[in-house]
């Protein structure tokens, strides 16, 4: 199969780490890491637990690790608590009591940290999935989106990773390209609901903790998400800022012409440049140094990025 090329300035961009992705001080646990993106997918999976598998595995997740894990936003952090509750090899499978107990932005990470970390380009990618149920709802989910020599652009899912929690939410696709019609970026969904393809209200969150979340002002939400994201600001998912963030009542005319021609540049295949510029000068979308953080369990804060 020929290979694809990618153009050298987006590859040495998204093959370097971010200051989100960058181990630190922990990379030496890097050393024994694969390099085969299904295998650095597997790796990620065993290393974390999401904050709602603990029934499913049968475990009680301690309060304090359910409120306050998924609130680490660096991989260091990530990887500090990981080994000081384990520290074998990164690629020895952890029982449920020595994982890092957060959410799916956090095994994107991870998987795209060791991704970044073998040379391989990788990003994180802001979006909706119609695989974790009900039927016709897309919820709310962040995937890694990895380069392929030969097919290009893929996303993988390493929440999925997992033969266990794959064959759980009967998925038939193959976690490591997963469709784009089963996870579809947060550009594509404004889109589908601008044009009148799709219902708002069946895009966005079912949070234990607040309810139902969805419409227009949360499909906005995760476009700056997915922005920043390709900009290698890999904030957390309840970060928040910019134009809309106050919410539906803040979603005016205006608000709506910005996101859709923002929707044109988070899309399945990304205008390198033109994520770029976009990021850099437009006050709306861009991540102030500091944002509002929506917490689930801790409450609202105003946190300063590093």
């Amino acid at each position: 199969m020929p290979s694809v090329r990618l153009a050298p300035d987006a590859e040495a961009f998204y093959a370097a780490q971010s200051t989100f992705s960058d181990p630190g001080s922990l990379a030496p646990f890097y050393a024994s890491l694969p390099d085969d993106p299904a295998r650095l997918a597997r790796t990620a999976r065993d290393l974390v637990i999401h904050r709602l598998e603990g029934g499913r595995l049968g475990h009680v997740i301690p309060p304090d690790r359910l409120h306050n894990d998924a609130e680490t936003r660096y991989t260091d952090g990530i990887l500090r608590i990981i080994t000081e509750r384990n520290d074998a090899p990164l690629t020895q499978r952890r029982e449920a009591g020595d994982r890092f107990v957060g959410v799916c932005r956090d095994f994107a990470l991870l998987h795209c940290s060791f991704l970044r970390h073998a040379g391989i380009p990788a990003r994180l990618r802001s979006g909706f999935a119609d695989y974790f149920g009900p039927d016709g709802f897309h919820a709310d989910h962040v995937v890694t989106q990895y380069w392929d020599s030969g097919r290009g652009w893929l996303f993988a899912d390493p929440q999925l990773a997992d033969p266990a929690v794959s064959d759980a939410w009967q998925v038939d696709f193959d976690p490591m390209d997963v469709p784009r019609d089963r996870f579809v970026v947060a550009g594509k969904a404004w889109q589908a609901i601008r044009t009148g393809e799709a219902d708002p209200q069946t895009f966005g969150l079912h949070s234990p903790q607040e309810g139902p979340m969805f419409g227009e002002w949360f499909v906005a939400h995760d476009i700056r998400i997915d922005l920043a994201a390709l900009n290698k600001v890999e904030t957390l998912l309840w970060d928040t800022w910019g134009a809309g963030a106050g919410g539906s009542t803040e979603m005016t005319d205006a608000v709506r012409e910005l996101y859709d021609g923002a929707s044109l540049v988070v899309c399945d295949d990304v205008p390198f440049d033109a994520a770029r510029k976009l990021f850099a000068e437009n006050d709306g979308l861009r991540t102030p140094r500091t944002v509002l953080s929506l917490a689930p369990f801790n409450g609202r804060s105003a946190v300063t990025l590093r």
